[in-house]
């Protein structure tokens, strides 16, 4: 497209300019220049005024009508619109060299262009514009910045949320499944119960059955290899079957799982005698079986409970923003959350350092770090592999690495992954702004990350201050946010220019 601009455009007025905030307090040499070298263009509604990837050369100043530009689709996709008085395009000192997205006409619309190659000219003339137009690269900048970077955590938390969800699923069905089963075995047992209270047997047998439940209810958590147990459950189930007590495939389990033997089967048998036996063994192994339901149903709701309280500890909820934090608590907690990431084939090695004290930190932020660091460790290995978290004091502050056994980063990629939107991933797969967010969070808590990679061993190290600077606060946290990457090479890697 820019090839033909000028066929198709015509020249602007001075009282154009001035309609424009930028412009309007411009001496009349200095708009009259800009009137000479400015190009106007018309486009229709729904007409594409520059594609994404195609170059771009011109400073664009909207004076009529309204574009919508359009980066991505699906879940990248991103929309910006464009009205009457601004000024965007290429400016200057910008590094933007293609269109970003697909520039669109959304209403008739004119627009006003200036190539890159006057760029020079202008600002030695107008040096207060220049000002200008850097401050409206920033503020681009800044806001483009802030939409990815909110779009890149609702993708994480899309993430998490889906791997969470997988991890509540598994105990809550369980616990749904032992409570339906408890509900049928209660029915069971209070049938046994009245019919066991139809046999008029003296307190002596009521006590021997009694005591005969609670000491097999005890044995329920005693261990036995998987062939043992079921050689002792085929004992059970024959020597019921010729005792005639119904339903032998329901009770053998029960019983051979708390642990009795054939030798006190035959002493209950002794003391109740053949009339009561059926109905007094049809109880025992179903207050047997409500007990095992029981215990199954308080370690699936205590695994519930442990997840929510990593998931709360991993956001600090409820918390103020800057504490004293345990790293090794974080991290365990950060794992709790890609539990499911890991089930694949991924082999965890942790070596921690036991002494490290409490630093104060934005203990979520720190999280955040460790979500990205390990999350890209994992996608590296493709869900096989070794992640290796370590943790070591350095002087006055504190390691945390993140290492894999991946295949490494390539060297010619490796001086650009903290760069902002830049990623090796396809469309729609990532923002690119993982690493840089995670820098800046670094950045943030005067801290410090390096990288090394060759294949088989990438490894990131965050160093943290044992104690923040007393000037440390949100305000000076966020007044920093824009300036450039803090990246620090590791031994095998390239200062990046």
């Amino acid at each position: 497209m820019a090839q033909n601009l000028t066929s198709a455009m015509g020249r602007i007025s001075i009282d154009d300019l001035r309609k424009i905030e930028i412009f309007v307090d411009l001496p009349s040499e200095q708009l009259n220049w800009l009137a000479e070298h400015f190009q106007e263009m018309h486009f229709q509604p729904g007409e594409i005024m520059g594609r994404e990837g195609e170059p771009i050369d011109n400073l664009t100043v909207i004076l009529e009508g309204e574009i919508r530009i359009q980066r991505g689709s699906g879940a990248d996709e991103m929309i910006i619109r464009g009205v009457a008085g601004q000024v965007t395009g290429l400016l200057p000192y910008s590094r933007l060299t293609h269109y970003a997205g697909t520039a669109r006409a959304v209403l008739y619309t004119r627009v006003a262009y200036l190539h890159r190659s006057l760029f020079p000219e202008m600002l030695q003339r107008m040096p207060l514009l220049g000002q200008r137009l850097v401050s409206i690269m920033a503020d681009r900048i800044r806001e483009t910045t802030r939409i990815e970077t909110q779009r890149d955590k609702l993708v994480a938390l899309g993430k998490l949320s889906a791997g969470l969800a997988h991890e509540l699923n598994n105990p809550a069905a369980a616990a749904q499944r032992a409570t339906a089963s408890l509900r049928e075995t209660l029915e069971t047992v209070r049938d046994a119960s009245i019919r066991l209270a139809r046999h008029a047997i003296p307190t002596e047998q009521r006590e021997m059955i009694t005591r005969f439940e609670r000491e097999a209810g005890h044995a329920l958590d005693a261990s036995a290899d998987p062939l043992a147990q079921s050689d002792r459950e085929e004992r059970i189930t024959t020597w019921l079957e010729a005792h005639h007590v119904p339903d032998t495939w329901k009770i053998a389990p029960a019983i051979a799982d708390a642990g009795v033997e054939i030798p006190k089967l035959e002493s209950l048998a002794g003391h109740v005698g053949d009339e009561v036996l059926s109905d007094a063994i049809v109880r025992i192994a179903s207050l047997l079986t409500i007990a095992k339901l029981i215990d199954e149903i308080e370690i699936s709701t205590r695994r519930i409970t442990y997840l929510v309280q990593a998931v709360k500890e991993y956001s600090y909820m409820d918390q103020a923003a800057m504490k004293e934090v345990d790293l090794h608590q974080g991290l365990e907690n950060t794992l709790t959350i890609l539990g499911y990431k890991l089930k694949g084939g991924i082999k965890l090695v942790r070596e921690y350092d036991e002494t490290l004290p409490r630093i104060c930190a934005f203990g979520g932020e720190l999280n955040q770090i460790w979500t990205n660091l390990m999350a890209n460790a994992i996608e590296a290995m493709h869900g096989k592999g070794e992640l290796r978290v370590r943790t070591a004091r350095e002087l006055d502050r504190v390691l945390v690495e993140i290492g894999d056994n991946g295949p490494g980063i390539q060297p010619d990629v490796l001086p650009h992954i903290f760069e902002p939107f830049f990623t090796t991933k396809g469309v729609g797969e990532g923002t690119g702004l993982g690493l840089d967010t995670a820098c800046r969070i670094i950045r943030s808590h005067h801290g410090e990350i390096r990288v090394s990679s060759r294949s088989g061993d990438t490894r990131f190290q965050v160093f943290l201050p044992l104690t923040q600077p007393k000037s440390t606060a949100i305000g000076a946290r966020e007044e920093g946010d824009d300036a450039e990457n803090l990246f620090t090479p590791g031994p095998d890697t390239k200062p990046i220019p």
